[in-house]
């Protein structure tokens, strides 16, 4: 039958990230590819936008260094305008009594400022860092590969597992310390390699962005672990900026997907994905129009895609109670603010750019103010003293805010989404209030700087970017919820009990994060890893 415009090979529901890579390799093997997204622009939770006059605004991530270079290089994206901005110093630690840390690639300073605290942990933290280089080795090369099915295993998963003990075996007698990062807490992590809260606490907070947990609480090493895995401009663990926010990434994957054939719809929003004699046959949009293929790849979450675009009677009862049971618990509270000058710390004091504004910026003074901030969030509060970890992109990237401006990004840990007293839309303006003066605290000059400011509760996350729960990771990054149980137990290889349809986006293996590897991944299984490897 001849092509017509509302037939393709194969349809994305979704322009994110993870949705973009997909179509981009698709469409490079050939196959006619259409991209539908819901929002008014490409790029999921991964854009740039004016909020502000003359500002661009990263508006949900913020930073980059997940993102696989593999897909840099195989879809050519530099010639496409994606450039990330390196970080040096890449983090700053101010403190209550005037006191900071820095920290960043350059060892010697990292070295000198750790031992304002605790020489015994400045010599000790090269040694944490080849802990993590060794355990990188073992989990970084299964980020690109299929998870195994445990339940119906065959014999190409049996050769998979044989791969993952090899490389255990390799470990030796560090093997043991490998499975505490990929399953214990941070927390007690941290305190058997440093004596130093201010520096423990620093890196505490990587284990925390993003998850309904304390650093005490199983499965937060690894979120740790997650966060450090990337690297900018060949140094490990070393976030970047996207040169002009962080939609020059999705701009980019999108420039690339058309012209290589790709065909993308914006304010395309699919409400009913078309399944006949269990196979997908394509989607349905809002105002009623069709779109058919056989391949359908969805880039929502899990719970997105099987529990509202699809019928329930068209799943095994199995796999809608296993969809019903991921967790999207979410703690995380987004804050984009212009500002008419840069925050002054009493640490550090001082308007012009500085070391102490490239980075990420920690309000989180030690490991118990970020038990304490939970401890209100799991009986359904949000902190009262919550964990802040700002950005200020504009001192790196000018071309994000206007000359003489600033923008910074204020990511919060701990607003529940679920409250046990009132409504996110009543507390939202009450909590940024609370988060505002936490920080003038540390920078004096912070509130009266302030010229205008987002807040994305999580309860926006989810209205927003489609986001259950306001989960920034498409549900929590447990033990239980990652590899071969991602999304759910036997069906962690993108396919679903739906002949025909894929899920290519975060709720899949690796996770979360702005990586590419799960659309990659996805695009793998649709065309077949030698199919895949012509195509590039």
């Amino acid at each position: 039958m001849a092509a017509t415009p509302s037939r393709y090979d194969a349809i994305v529901v979704g322009a994110g990230h993870n949705g973009l890579v997909t179509a981009c390799y698709l469409a490079r093997a050939g196959r006619r590819v259409l991209v539908l997204e819901r929002r008014h622009l490409v790029g999921g939770a991964c854009v740039t936008e004016e909020t502000f006059p003359g500002f661009k605004v990263s508006t949900a991530a913020y930073v980059n260094s997940l993102f696989h270079k593999a897909i840099v290089r195989d879809l050519k994206l530099a010639g496409y305008g994606y450039q990330v901005l390196a970080r040096d110093p890449s983090s700053f630690t101010p403190l209550p009594a005037g006191r900071s840390l820095l920290m960043g690639p350059d060892a010697d300073l990292t070295r000198k400022e750790i031992a304002k605290f605790s020489v015994r942990d400045a010599e000790r933290y090269p040694r944490y860092e080849a802990m993590l280089e060794r355990v990188a080795a073992v989990v970084e090369p299964t980020l690109t590969m299929p998870p195994p099915d445990l339940l119906r295993p065959r014999l190409r998963d049996v050769r998979t597992l044989w791969s993952l003990s090899r490389s255990l075996r390799r470990l030796g007698t560090a093997a043991g310390e490998a499975v505490e990062i990929l399953t214990g807490a941070a927390r007690p992590i941290l305190d058997r390699w440093f004596e130093s809260e201010e520096l423990k606490a620093t890196l505490a907070t990587d284990a925390i962005i993003g998850a309904m947990a304390s650093p005490s609480m199983p499965g937060t090493a690894y979120v740790l672990f997650h966060h450090v895995m990337g690297e900018t401009d060949g140094k490990r663990g070393g976030w970047g900026y996207v040169r002009g926010g962080m939609g020059g990434l999705t701009q980019a994957l999108a420039a690339a997907a058309r012209a290589l054939g790709a065909t993308i719809r914006c304010n395309a929003e699919v409400t009913r994905i078309l399944v006949r004699d269990g196979a997908a046959v394509g989607v349905a949009l809002a105002g009623g129009d069709e779109y058919h293929a056989p391949i359908v790849a969805s880039n929502a979450d899990a719970r997105v895609t099987f529990l509202r675009l699809l019928e329930p009677r068209a799943l095994p009862e199995a796999f809608v109670a296993a969809v019903e049971r991921i967790n999207y618990e979410s703690a995380s509270l987004k804050i984009n603010v212009a500002l008419s000058e840069l925050p002054s710390f009493r640490a550090l004091p001082g308007t012009a750019p500085g070391p102490q504004h490239r980075g990420t910026i920690h309000i989180c003074p030690d490991q118990d103010y970020i038990e304490r901030a939970f401890d209100d969030a799991k009986y359904g509060r949000p902190s009262s003293r919550p964990v802040l970890e700002c950005t200020i992109p504009s001192v790196v990237d000018p071309t994000v805010a206007p000359p003489g401006h600033h923008l910074m990004s204020m990511f919060v840990q701990y607003a529940p989404y679920t409250l046990r007293e009132g409504s996110w839309d009543d507390l939202r303006e009450t909590f940024a209030d609370r988060c505002f003066d936490l920080l003038d605290e540390y920078a004096p000059n912070f509130k009266r700087s302030v010229l205008a400011r987002q807040v994305l509760t999580p309860l926006d996350l989810e209205r927003v970017f489609n986001l259950t729960g306001g989960n920034i990771f498409q549900g929590a990054m447990t033990p239980s919820q990652l590899f071969a149980f991602r999304p759910v137990p036997g069906y962690a290889r993108y396919r679903t009990p739906i002949k025909g349809l894929y899920l290519c986006g975060a709720a899949t293996h690796p996770g979360g994060g702005v990586m590419g590897t799960p659309g990659l991944n996805a695009a793998r299984e649709i065309l077949g890893r030698r199919r895949l490897r012509a195509s590039v």
